[in-house]
């Protein structure tokens, strides 16, 4: 009898930024955050397929690296190292399929790891506590700790201090991205440069840890980067004059999102700003058990 080899696929769902404050920067060069995550029903599926061979990534979105650069590879290779296993990791191919966009401020990348970390313990039978699962994703971002856990989330410190909140109300969201993306490390870059510009003080809309209710619905990178890309600030107007409650650029961009009060709301926002240069996405916050039911390995 042939044998068939053990499949795993595993949702990896996309996440906005409802809030992100800069408060300054550590001696180490980490900025020091507060965020609040909240998780989408967008998401990324992958497949991971036990076959003989060197560990294999694949991908049908070119802007997908498929190399020990994508946070896939890394999480399965710090797994692998966990498990006290000696090498590199081996006997598996992953086959991405993308809905989430890279370099748009939605953590699609992160999410793709957090659902490594998760398929691989189940593919590989590994004896992993969850906390162990956790502190690896940590040790990879802040934004892959997050998402396994999903929800609405608090992060403090460098964003991976993670503080579980009450669910935020429902949403449905139109997800709107220009035709080009933000590099995380250069948003930073470009929050730095007005930070020291300023004097190196953290105030006002570079990353006061002073401030009300309505100033924490605020993206502090949101600023230097449209200087740089006025677009994005078109894009979260546009959202706004059709129907958003909520518009704001997302993490470090250049997706930009808006909140609504239905779903025809947020299909008529969308299509408004769609175009050659725009492409849109109609979602909804997920609730955290929402997010643990969704992102939970599938065997077959």
């Amino acid at each position: 009898m042939t044998r068939v080899s053990p499949v795993v696929r595993v949702q990896a769902c996309a996440k906005i930024n409802l809030t992100l404050r800069v408060l300054g920067i550590h001696a180490d060069g980490y900025h020091e955050l507060r965020t609040t995550f909240q998780s989408l029903a967008l998401h990324d599926t992958l497949t991971f397929t036990a076959k003989p061979g060197p560990f294999r990534l694949l991908s049908h979105d070119p802007d997908c690296p498929t190399d020990e650069t994508n946070l896939v590879w890394k999480a399965a290779a710090r797994l692998w190292r966990a498990a006290g296993r000696r090498g590199d990791p081996n006997g598996v191919t992953v086959r991405i399929t993308k809905r989430v966009p890279v370099q748009a401020g939605l953590g699609g990348g992160s999410s793709d790891a957090a659902a490594a970390l998760r398929a691989l313990r189940v593919l590989w039978r590994l004896d992993v506590a969850d906390e162990q699962l956790e502190q690896i994703g940590r040790d990879l971002g802040a934004d892959v700790a997050f998402f396994l856990a999903g929800g609405t989330v608090l992060g403090v410190e460098r964003g991976d201090l993670l503080f579980p909140l009450v669910d935020a109300p429902r949403a449905w969201v139109v997800l709107a991205r220009p035709d080009f993306g933000v590099s995380t490390t250069e948003a930073y870059g470009w929050w730095d440069a007005a930070w020291l510009a300023a004097g190196g003080h953290a105030s006002g809309g570079l990353g006061s840890s002073r401030s009300s209710r309505k100033d924490e619905w605020t993206n502090d990178l949101q600023g230097p980067v449209v200087e740089r890309h006025p677009r994005i600030l078109r894009l979260v107007r546009a959202l706004a004059r059709h129907g958003a409650q909520f518009a704001a650029m997302s993490g470090s961009g250049s997706a930009v999102f808006g909140l609504c009060a239905d779903r025809a709301t947020a299909e008529r926002a969308a299509a408004a700003v769609t175009s050659r240069s725009v492409s849109t996405w109609v979602t909804r916050t997920t609730t955290r058990a929402e997010h643990v039911r969704a992102s939970a390995p599938s065997v077959r």
